[in-house]
C-alpha cells in the first residue's frame, strides 16, 4: 500500500508531510470510495513543458493542464496509477484563484485521486460534484 512522490529534474514541489498526506489519501479518500487490497500510486511533479508533452503524446490535447491521471489498474481490487502534476500550473492557479500554493497543490493531488475513485469533471454537473469532493478533502486534511 504505497503512495510515492517524485520530482522531475529541476522541479521542486515543496510538498510537506508526505506520510500524513499518504495516510489521509488512503484512509479518507480511497478507502471511502473503493474496495481495494493494494494501492500503488506514483505522484510525479513536473514542469508545464513536461506535462504538455505528455498531454499531447498520450491524450492529443494541446493545452496546459495542472494534472494528468493515468489509471494503470489491471484488477478490481488493485489501484495502480500515476499522477503527473505541473508545479508551474499549480503556482499560477494558486495566484489566479487567491489560494496558497500549498492548498492548491493538495487540491490538485486530491483531484487526481478522486478521478481514480470514479469522480469525473466532463459535464457541468460533474464539475460541481468534483469541486465539492475536493473541498471535503481540503477541509478534512487542513481542518
Amino acid at each position: 500500500m504505497a503512495i510515492r512522490y517524485f520530482e522531475e529534474e529541476n522541479v521542486s514541489a515543496k510538498l510537506k508531510n508526505r506520510r500524513a498526506l499518504s495516510a489521509f489519501i488512503k484512509e479518507q479518500i480511497i478507502n471511502k470510495h473503493l474496495d481495494v487490497k493494494k494501492i500503488d500510486i506514483n505522484c510525479i511533479f513536473c514542469s508545464d513543458d513536461s506535462l504538455l508533452e505528455k498531454n499531447i503524446a498520450f491524450l492529443d490535447h494541446h493545452t496546459l493542464t495542472d494534472i494528468i491521471t493515468f489509471d494503470l489498474s489491471s484488477a478490481e481490487d488493485v489501484l495502480e496509477a500515476e499522477l503527473y502534476i505541473s508545479v508551474d500550473r499549480v503556482a499560477d492557479n494558486a495566484e489566479k484563484f487567491g489560494m496558497t500554493y500549498e492548498r492548491e497543490l493538495h487540491r490538485v493531488i486530491f483531484h487526481g485521486v478522486l478521478h481514480l475513485c470514479g469522480f469525473n469533471d466532463k459535464s457541468p454537473e460533474d464539475v460541481v460534484v468534483m469541486r465539492q469532493q475536493e473541498e471535503i478533502c481540503l477541509q478534512g486534511y487542513f481542518g
